[in-house]
């Protein structure tokens, strides 16, 4: 069903939208400031996405190093295997619930994220949580790339030999940096062909690295002739009082991990046939594949165990232990196809949405890509991977403060406020109902402004191990700190809903805030 009447002008009540709406022929805005190609809806004869694309794209994103080192980084903070996997399969439940909500959107708008932010945020003030969505997805371009780059760097030098000996630059031997910068260029090439390479790109990434990974699982079971004794290990946290200070901040930072596609979701589920799609996709294909995964990982670092005498966590230092050049080509494959299949499609797609929010007549999809790729190099992303405490409390912790924090006022604008109605020309049109003042809508400001707060102002650190005060940068905040997550978006979420109310704004109408 087709929304194709007119929209109402700014100060009238919505009607209740179908299912699914798109701008009828000639409604566009053409105001260049907020309006390009790529920030349109997409129309409904191009939101063709299944739940197999939408499972497949969740299966090629886990799957991938980053995600296979979570379980050894909470290993290695103290938990035993069953902790690690349940903390991982915990919070990708919980994250799917915004995964879903803020996704909800897509299907029936055809809109990026930029463009929904806008409904609470207004049209100027979008630029705000985009930017700061962008800003997370080039620090994780640049981390993913990274890791890529080292994963083909070791197995080409155990097939070649004598790489690591090669002269360094930077502290670092100039083919690692090679490895690196082919890499970058690799996954930009395929990113710049558009978002149905991409779907294609996924739709074969998925099986080929599931297939991969189960051909390490079993490479290892019989070189082991069993799973060694890392099952049998116990935690050296307990159940009891030492686990929950750790337990914690670990789910929040397993929660941050996906919390960046929690917000910028309706960049994928724009494309989608419908809601079933994107609900069964994205249920299908997140908390049980990260879940096996982290599953998996522990299985075969157990393996290793066995085979090695010491646990290696790392899969490509694991496959660089075999001699068989036919195995590390194969490997050499898998960790390409990986990392690039959730490089891309996690870290790119967004900010390249997201830098065209922000200048829509000067930077395009392809223009944001490229920007992503260069950012991501330049912000030394091989820093925030050195220790498992910055890596999940500082970094993913962080991250998910002020990520929650944004995805709390966009569920509570769009399915509270809103009741999912939107007037999707007005999205892109100044002076319409989401205009609010001169383009910003304070309520969203300071909703984000006092939930960001309270979800990171209480940021720590352990002496010597990260860059926070061991009290806190707000000394009395630091108990909120390990909750960050939850903290920013419950917190963002009641307080817009209550600034929000004190206008009077009723579900489809534009009367309070929305029409001021």
């Amino acid at each position: 069903m087709t929304s194709t009447a007119p929209p109402p002008p700014p100060g009238d009540r919505i009607p209740a939208a179908p299912d699914r709406v798109e701008l009828p022929t000639g409604a566009a805005p053409d105001d260049n400031r907020f309006v390009n190609e790529d920030l349109l809806p997409v129309p409904l004869e191009r939101r063709d996405w299944t739940t197999y694309n939408f499972a497949a794209l969740w299966v090629g994103m886990a799957h991938n190093i980053p995600s296979w080192l979570l379980a050894s980084g909470l290993v290695a903070l103290g938990m035993d295997w069953k902790q690690a996997v349940l903390t991982i399969a915990l919070a990708n439940l919980i994250v799917l619930g915004p995964m879903l909500l803020t996704g909800h959107a897509g299907p029936k708008y055809g809109i990026p994220f930029p463009v929904l932010a806008r409904a609470s945020f207004g049209l100027r003030g979008a630029n705000l949580p985009a930017l700061i969505r962008a800003a997370v997805a080039c620090a994780w371009f640049g981390i993913q790339t990274w890791i890529g780059g080292v994963g083909i760097f070791t197995l080409l030098g155990k097939i070649f030999g004598g790489w690591a000996n090669a002269a360094e630059i930077g502290g670092q031997p100039w083919t690692l940096w090679l490895c690196f910068i082919l890499f970058w260029a690799l996954e930009l090439a395929i990113i710049y062909r558009g978002m149905d390479t991409l779907r294609r790109f996924e739709n074969w990434a998925a099986p080929f690295v599931i297939v991969g990974a189960l051909v390490l699982l079993v490479w290892v079971a019989v070189k082991a002739g069993g799973f060694g004794p890392l099952l049998d290990q116990p935690s050296k946290l307990g159940w009891g009082k030492e686990f929950w200070p750790v337990f914690f901040p670990s789910l929040m930072g397993m929660i941050a991990f996906w919390a960046t596609l929690s917000l910028n979701i309706p960049d994928f589920t724009r494309f989608g046939a419908g809601q079933r799609a994107q609900i069964r996709g994205q249920s299908l294909g997140l908390p049980t594949t990260m879940t096996l995964f982290a599953l998996l990982s522990v299985l075969v670092t157990s393996g290793s165990q066995a085979v090695y005498g010491e646990a290696i966590w790392d899969p490509v230092q694991l496959v660089a232990r075999t001699d068989n050049v036919f195995g590390l080509l194969y490997a050499l494959v898998t960790v390409l196809v990986a990392t690039i299949s959730v490089n891309i499609a996690a870290n790119v797609v967004s900010p390249a949405y997201d830098l065209a929010n922000l200048a829509p007549k000067l930077v395009n999809f392809r223009t944001g890509a490229l920007v992503t790729g260069v950012v991501g190099v330049v912000i030394m992303p091989w820093k925030l991977t050195e220790t498992p405490e910055l890596y999940i409390f500082t970094w993913l912790g962080l991250v998910g403060g002020l990520l929650g924090t944004v995805a709390g006022i966009l569920i509570a604008d769009y399915w509270i406020v809103r009741r999912t109605v939107l007037d999707l020309a007005d999205l892109y049109r100044p002076g319409g109902r989401y205009w609010y003042t001169n383009g910003w809508n304070w309520r969203a400001v300071t909703a984000f402004a006092v939930g960001g707060v309270l979800a990171v102002g209480g940021s720590h650190s352990e002496p010597g191990k990260g860059p926070f005060p061991a009290d806190g940068l707000i000394p009395f905040l630091r108990p909120l700190a390990d909750y960050g997550w939850a903290v920013g978006l419950a917190s963002s979420l009641v307080l817009y809903v209550l600034l929000t109310g004190r206008e009077n704004v009723t579900p489809g109408s534009s009367s309070g805030p929305a029409a001021r």
